[in-house]
């Protein structure tokens, strides 16, 4: 019955028929056939369809939800037991806010060292779309904010605070201020993430505040985009603090910490709250906390990156 279940996930998904069946490997005759089977256990129709998926009914978004409980416990109990016989081993996934990618590295380099049998994989998505991956069992952590939407019922670690600054080039805007103001970057052409996610959402209201309608001139959900774009020497952007780490120290690019005011938000890694947790999300929570402790031991963002230059 717990395949039949995957395929409730999958059209939650994929909110497709032909879709959902791709993504469990079966014919859409087969996937139909196995929805038509819980709707006959349970005696309650589930899918709302006529030629195509119209939604669920109100007793199959209860069945769904029961659905990702099973199936998510199930998992678990096998990874549990796996784990006992041969160690942690497996696939981890791992969603990150753009903002966050180059943190990631300090928690799947010694997630990697102890836990050499399994394999990650990261992927780079919006703030929303991490808890719509975590609630449909498509991700099993994230890294993403943790004070500026709602969280849910998940197990939080907070590990860092993300602070902001104008990246700018030899002879650009401002290039020779130790501080800059939100009424002053909002002067200022910008290239910025799009604005789907969250990162762009705090520079805007900032910008707004300071009475100015945002209008990047270059826009992009890559922040690799950003980044190769202010090392051209003709863009600027806002970053975080932690980006420009990644950026590394260059004599004719600047990070101005931007003040009046001076905006932070936390940044930590997510994770369902499910008793007991898989071993694996329990392993990556650990390290989540050993490098929160060292970055506040260090009074650093950095774990293992590059530091910070500000000019």
């Amino acid at each position: 019955m717990i395949d039949k279940l995957d395929y409730l996930l999958a059209l939650a998904r994929e909110q497709h028929f032909g879709r959902a069946a791709e993504a469990c490997s079966v014919s859409q005759q087969a996937l139909s056939a196995g929805i038509k089977y819980l709707e006959n256990r349970l005696g309650v129709q589930l899918v709302q369809r006529d030629s195509r998926f119209q939604g669920f009914t109100p007793e199959g978004e209860r069945v769904l939800a029961w659905a990702r409980r099973i199936i998510a416990d199930s998992r678990a109990m096998q990874q549990d037991v796996a784990t006992l016989r041969r160690g942690l081993s497996g696939h981890l996934r791992i969603a990150a806010i753009p903002t966050a990618l180059p943190m990631v590295a300090a928690l799947t380099t010694p997630y990697r060292t102890r836990h050499p049998g399994v394999r990650l994989t990261i992927e780079s998505t919006t703030s929303a779309d991490i808890f719509s991956l975590l609630k449909n069992l498509e991700a099993d952590a994230g890294l993403t904010y943790l004070d500026n939407e709602p969280l849910g019922d998940v197990t939080a670690i907070p590990m860092y605070q993300e602070h902001y600054c104008l990246v700018t080039a030899a002879g650009g805007p401002f290039y020779d201020r130790d501080v800059v103001t939100w009424a002053e970057v909002a002067q200022t052409p910008l290239c910025l993430l799009t604005p789907n996610m969250q990162n762009r959402r705090i520079i805007d209201e900032q910008i707004r505040k300071a009475g100015v309608e945002p209008t990047p001139a270059l826009e992009s959900n890559s922040m690799i985009v950003l980044l190769t774009h202010v090392q051209t020497l003709r863009w600027a952007s806002v970053m975080p603090a932690i980006l420009v780490d990644a950026l590394g120290a260059r004599d004719d690019i600047r990070a101005i910490p931007i003040l009046d005011p001076d905006i932070r938000h936390a940044i930590g890694l997510v994770a369902l709250n499910r008793d007991p947790a898989t071993p694996m999300v329990t392993a990556l929570v650990g390290i989540a906390r050993d490098v929160a402790r060292t970055i506040r031991g260090n009074g650093a963002l950095t774990f293992g990156l590059p530091r910070l230059r500000v000019n």
